[in-house]
């Protein structure tokens, strides 16, 4: 299919020959007939690709801040490996659209295939011929209502948001500064609720186009005593309520608005403009200011958005999709006209055409992208043509199932230096990341369907890099094809899954290694050999200043992310397990008490593990810490030995009194090349010697750590 895409390391604006998205649960796939560019969002995004990378960094501190703290912690080529992974992927572009629906999830039955929809969004109503869209974020259209209308739907939402935080009664005056396309809609929404409108603007063009739209007055912002055409159409009483619909970094409409809203009226922004709030006018007059936020309750709020929970309507009566109801409403009855609103329509393949208008700033309001609704389209795409000798017999040759951050700053980077190993297939949900980290690495092909990868006769070993919750589900599918996995952490959520793959790996047989990459590191396996003929029990500790991370990152869902402890501490149980060469047989996990505030409070937890051998381990896991102190430090005993291993940059071995340094400063090395290598190495010499046991038992270790958090005990582990 066609994608409008953006490269953010060069701001290359393109149209690309992508994958269709999957199809996810609680959502849609929608066949685009139009959508709407909008010049304050996405021209923001292209301006920001544009500049250099101090550029960014200044219009981003709090991304680049986030670099920096990496830097700190894992070492500055890590800090920009991942940094640069993030600038190499091509963003989509969009946010508004319409179509028909092509696909649905199983869990939805308010929508049916041939549905007509608008769509929103940013990341998901993109400019491409099929968008995957959560059914929060899509509304029916009214049969009256035409698709290249109807795809103005989000913008319509915004202009709707903006009405109802104005809190307006029939009849009053209303004052809507900024007349380009949401101030336009904003204006035939209050016509048609009743108020007094007039608007301001700058371009004489926009002032008359509002006359013909149906607003009371509209005069240019530069008129003479216009302060005073404002009195005189308030009979002397000023702006009820001011809307400011403008888009400009001037603080010049906060503060006209000030000066033309009557004492105690309101004014509510809506554009992005400068808000140097001049407090003496709006103080003598208490004014009531207030931002309006996008589309509408349930914005920003991941569980509205992708999970589709929706607020009841006798709590929340205007959420977003209920505005874009609303707007579709207004639109079938006529009360709202686009056509004289859109200004330019180009085809999807003239994309880049029509970002230049925004660019030279030419006059424009409403520019619309058409797309052939007849055009095939595939969930598979070949980069380049098959080699025609085949693979030496024993070569891996690998499908990857997965490309974000870790795919694209870790895995495949490393992938790329290892030798005598073919990249076939990738498979990600979203086209767009699949088609351009395939291209960059040279995969065969691309494609948005998964089974395509297991299906493939050729390819012989799979690499999961998905979220959580479908790494169990993908490991015994892969081995039911007959493929070698490496899985990345964790290899389950819970232990029913668990079992299900270990019973699949016992039916099947192949290779699984789970991506426990800390003891394949060069300083791991330093440590281990120092204990190695120790006679005692061991006692370790292993502390982790962990960073703080949103309290609706997808991580703290429990059927998508399991929780921190599954995710991160299974790879310090197994470290402890590595170091110590001994299975984990009883846990005991407390976290802190009594007040939770955030999710992670939850996971701020001490975790002591009792081995076969005698020995205990603790683990510190802990969000509260300052990052400036080293993230990993972990700390073992035996024979009057000991040995510290801090970051994955040092390691301090002390012997007899006798202390050795072995140091790597700079770089924190924490073995996924190795662990890379190491699984290459066991499929091409079919050894047996890879222990898939110990990944059952760290896996299980953070289960019952969980569980010895809710019932306040210790918990063996059973035979799994």
């Amino acid at each position: 299919m066609k994608q409008v895409v953006l490269n953010l390391k060069d701001g290359g604006l393109t149209v690309e020959d992508v994958p269709i998205p999957t199809l996810k649960g609680s959502g849609v796939l929608v066949r685009n007939h139009y959508s709407v560019i909008s010049a304050g969002t996405e021209s923001g995004l292209v301006d920001l690709a544009d500049k250099s990378l101090i550029g960014k960094a200044r219009a981003r501190p709090d991304l680049a801040m986030k670099v920096i703290n990496k830097a700190k912690q894992d070492g500055p080529f890590s800090a920009f490996q991942q940094a640069m992974g993030r600038l190499e992927k091509r963003e989509p572009l969009g946010y508004s659209s319409a179509g028909t629906v092509i696909s649905v999830s199983e869990d939805i039955t308010s929508i049916k295939v041939g549905d007509r929809v608008a769509c929103a969004g940013a990341g998901y109503a993109n400019h491409a011929d099929v968008a995957f869209v959560p059914k929060n974020l899509c509304v029916k259209v009214p049969d009256n209502v035409d698709l290249k209308n109807a795809c103005f739907t989000t913008v319509g939402s915004i202009a709707m948001q903006g009405v109802r935080n104005a809190d307006l009664r029939v009849g009053e005056n209303v004052v809507v500064v900024g007349l380009g396309l949401i101030g336009l809609i904003t204006v035939q929404i209050l016509k048609a609720s009743g108020c007094r409108v007039f608007g301001i603007d700058l371009d004489a063009a926009k002032v008359k186009l509002a006359k013909e739209l149906g607003v009371d007055i509209a005069l240019p912002r530069n008129t003479p005593n216009i302060e005073e055409s404002v009195r005189q159409f308030s009979r002397g009483i000023g702006a009820d309520v001011t809307i400011i619909a403008a888009a400009t970094r001037s603080n010049d409409p906060v503060d006209f608005a000030g000066k033309i809203t009557r004492e105690r009226g309101k004014v509510v922004i809506v554009g992005l403009v400068g808000m140097d709030i001049p407090r003496e006018e709006y103080y003598n007059k208490e004014i009531e200011l207030r931002v309006s936020r996008s589309y509408g309750p349930g914005r920003y709020d991941r569980t509205y958005e992708e999970f589709g929970r929706d607020y009841p309507a006798s709590y929340v009566r205007w959420t977003e999709n209920r505005n874009m109801q609303a707007f579709l409403d207004l639109l079938s009855m006529r009360k709202i006209s686009m056509e004289p609103i859109i200004s330019h329509e180009f085809p999807i393949e003239q994309a880049p055409d029509a970002y230049d208008i925004i660019e030279q700033r030419k006059p424009y309001l409403g520019i619309v992208l058409r797309y052939d609704t007849n055009r095939e389209i595939e969930d598979k795409i070949v980069l380049k043509v098959p080699e025609s000798n085949p693979f030496p017999s024993g070569t891996p040759v690998i499908g990857v199932i997965g490309a974000g951050i870790f795919a694209t700053s870790t895995l495949l980077p490393n992938l790329s230096k290892i030798k005598d190993i073919k990249l076939k297939g990738l498979s990600a949900a979203t086209g767009i990341s699949c088609e351009s980290v395939a291209s960059k690495y040279g995969f065969e092909y691309c494609t948005s369907d998964y089974h395509k990868i297991m299906e493939d006769p050729e390819i012989n070993c799979v690499s999961i890099v998905t979220r959580n919750s479908l790494h169990a589900l993908l490991v015994i599918e892969a081995l039911k094809h007959g493929k070698n996995v490496l899985v990345e952490k964790p290899l389950a959520l819970n232990e029913e899954e668990l079992k299900n793959v270990k019973a699949a790996w016992k039916e099947y047989g192949g290779l699984v290694m789970v991506g426990f990459n800390r003891r394949y590191s060069e300083l791991g396996t330093k440590l281990r050999d120092f204990f190695k003929k120790r006679s005692q029990p061991m006692v370790a500790i292993y502390r982790v200043n962990a960073e703080s991370i949103p309290k609706d990152h997808w991580i703290y869902d429990k059927s998508e992310g399991g929780s921190r402890i599954i995710t991160e501490c299974c790879h310090f149980i197994d470290f402890l397990q590595y170091i110590i060469g001994s299975s984990p047989i009883e846990v005991y996990a407390r976290k802190i008490e009594p007040e939770i505030k955030s999710p992670e409070d939850n996971e701020n937890v001490s975790i002591t593990i009792s081995f076969k051998d005698g020995s205990i381990g603790t683990i510190i896991y802990t969000t509260h810490g300052d990052s400036s102190l080293s993230k990993e430090r972990a700390e073992f005993f035996a024979d009057g030995m000991a040995g510290v291993i801090t970051d994955f940059k040092q390691l301090e071995l002390v012997k007899g009194g006798k202390k050795e340094k072995i140091a790597k400063r700079m770089v924190t090395e924490k073995g996924h090349k190795n662990e890379f290598e190491k699984f290459f190495e066991l499929v091409k010499n079919g050894s047996p010697e890879y222990d898939f046991e110990a990944n059952v038992l760290t896996t299980i270790s953070t289960f019952k750590a969980r569980e010895s958090i809710t019932s306040r005990s210790s918990v063996k582990l059973n035979s799994y």
